[in-house]
């Protein structure tokens, strides 16, 4: 499977908000991420102000994945494949360029929020990947893992 893995643009936001509702887990419908402020308008702004910075992978032209960060806190803000795309290390090529493209703008320690639940793919991924609990929970319940420098 040939896939192109480039920086996200504003373009690119209405077919991650439509990939968003289409996970394997944690799908969210763009009715719900309406709901919590997070629209085309709103997403597409923060990418081209450089406030959520990103990569998308597309596969035959047709989007597969994304990744993006908050560039002020250094917030793995969500990555997010389509279910045919897991399991090719996809999902850890979209995460590290979005870890290498934040600590290249200063941050040393990199979060994000992850189910507790160990059914959850989430779950074991980014603990392969070295990311760790904090014993904290963000706002919407989820369980902080963070990241610091290798």
């Amino acid at each position: 499977m040939s896939v192109l893995i480039r920086p996200a643009v504003p373009s690119d936001i209405a077919a991650c908000i439509d990939l968003r509702g289409r996970t394997r887990e944690n799908a969210v419908p763009a009715a719900r991420l309406a709901e919590l402020g997070i629209t085309e308008a709103s997403w597409s702004g923060q990418v081209r102000d450089g406030e959520l910075p990103g990569f998308v992978a597309e596969s035959a032209g047709v989007l597969a994945g994304y990744c993006f960060g908050d560039a002020g806190s250094g917030e793995i803000v969500v990555l997010a494949l389509l279910p045919g795309h897991e399991g090719h290390g996809l999902g850890r090529a979209l995460l590290e360029r979005t870890v290498a493209h934040l600590r290249g703008l200063g941050h040393q320690r990199l979060f994000l929020g992850c189910s507790d639940n160990p059914a959850h793919r989430s779950h074991g991924f980014y603990r392969r990947l070295g990311w760790r609990p904090t014993g904290e929970r963000d706002g919407h319940g989820d369980e902080v893992l963070e990241r610091l420098p290798d």
